[in-house]
This record gives structure tokens, sequence and C-alpha cells, in this order.
């Protein structure tokens, strides 16, 4: 194939603007924003399980709590009971002491009852503050989230925009090519890797390989504006100008 020096130089614009779009889409599925957004919403995520957490906890409090006020509250009930039977002297002696037992035990049972009381009550109030901890991190996780993702969608706003130059770039470019060669340079795309590079002493700018003494020799003999490919990795090779001189 034959195709015009300027016309191989600019083969070698159009790949330097794919290896551009190339690092475009790598760099979209790799953004440090997104890392980061993923980071704090894990973070997030974690924080609100903490708090729903600590919510169930102090449900579970609250039950022991009026469980425990219930049973106070039928202890007491008792022992108004049993006073006001004894104030009414219409007991008998043995009953006397019988209620007054009672009245002893249900003393302590309420002494009991009012320490495991507070037992729990302590415990809810260390876990309300800790949920009230957690609330408060939340907010601030809400307004982190918020700028990760201000962040990322301003990354992702300006890798469209590089994008979209180098496509612009890319279809000037295939405008001023014939379209055979760049159908050449297109399947060679298509095998993977660079669809050209420039020779650059002996080695292939695409592959970054030596070519050896006799494939030179052919390489130099070629006349200008003849598309060589490659011998290890199949590109055009693009010769620099004043290559022969």
């Amino acid at each position: 194939m034959k195709a015009d020096v300027w016309q191989q130089h600019s083969l070698l614009q159009l790949a330097e603007v794919d290896a551009g779009l190339a690092r475009v889409d790598h760099r979209v599925k790799r953004l440090p924003e997104q890392e980061e957004l993923e980071r704090v919403r894990a973070e997030h995520r974690a924080a609100g399980d903490r708090v729903a957490t600590l919510g169930i906890a102090m449900e579970d409090l609250d039950e022991q709590v009026a469980k425990f006020e219930s049973e106070i509250e039928g202890v007491r009930q008792r022992e108004d009971r049993d006073r006001a039977l004894l104030q009414g002297g219409g007991v008998g002696a043995k009953q006397v002491g019988e209620l007054q037992h009672e009245l002893e035990t249900l003393e302590r049972r309420q002494a009991s009852l009012e320490d495991s009381l507070l037992e729990v009550m302590e415990r809810r109030e260390e876990l309300a503050a800790q949920r009230a901890e957690g609330l408060a991190r939340i907010e601030e996780l809400d307004a982190t989230v918020s700028e990760a993702q201000h962040a990322l969608a301003e990354a992702v706003a300006e890798l469209d925009r590089t994008r979209q130059e180098h496509l612009t770039r890319r279809q000037e470019l295939l405008n001023t090519l014939q379209p055979e060669l760049v159908d050449l340079y297109e399947r060679q795309r298509a095998r993977g890797g660079p669809g050209a590079g420039q020779l650059q002493g002996r080695r292939c700018g695409a592959c970054r390989l030596e070519i050896d003494r006799g494939e030179m020799a052919r390489i130099t003999a070629a006349a200008d504006d003849e598309v060589l490919r490659c011998p290890e990795c199949n590109a055009i090779l693009v010769r620099a100008e004043g290559f022969k001189k």
C-alpha cells in the first residue's frame, strides 16, 4: 500500500488520540473520587447499622424497664394492702406476724427490683448517648457523602470533556486520511494494541521491540510513501522524516 508521508504522520497523531481515549477509559474505571465515595458510603452504612443496633438494644431495655416498673408497682400494692390490714386492727396475733414477715420480704424484693431497674436505666442512658453520637456522625457523613458525590461528578464531567475533545480531533484526522489506510489501521487496532507506531532507531514505537538488521535493511530500502508494517507486532510502522539521511 502507498500513502503520502504526511498521511502516515497523521496516522501517528491518530494513534496518540486513540491512546488518549484509552487513558480516559482506564481512568474512568479507577477514579479516586469513586473510591472515596464508596469508602464514605460504606462508613455511612456502618454508622447507620450501628445506630439501628443501638435502637433495638434500647427498645429491649425499655421492655425491661416497663417490666421492672410493673413488678415494683405490684410489690407496692401488696405492701399497701398488708399495711392497711395491720393498721385496721382486725387481724389476730399470728396473722400480724405473718404480715410483718411478708412486708419485710416485700421490702427486700422492692429494693432488689429498684436496684435492677436503676442498672437498666443507667445502661439505657449509656446507649442513648452512644446513639446520639452515632446520629451526629451520620449527619457529618451525609455532608461528606454529598461532597464526595460532587467531586465525582466534577471528575466525570472533566473526563467527558476530554473524551469529547479527543473524539472531535479523531474525526478531524479521519477526514484527512485515505480510507484504505484507515481500514488497515483499524484492523490492526481490533487485534489489540496500537494501530501504528513510529520507528525509533531500530525499535518499533507500537510494541517497543527491536527490529533485526535484515528487516531494517528492507525498511531502509523502501520508498518513502510505502506503508510498512512492524515485523514483530504488525502495526503500521511510520518512519521519521529524514529517516534515510
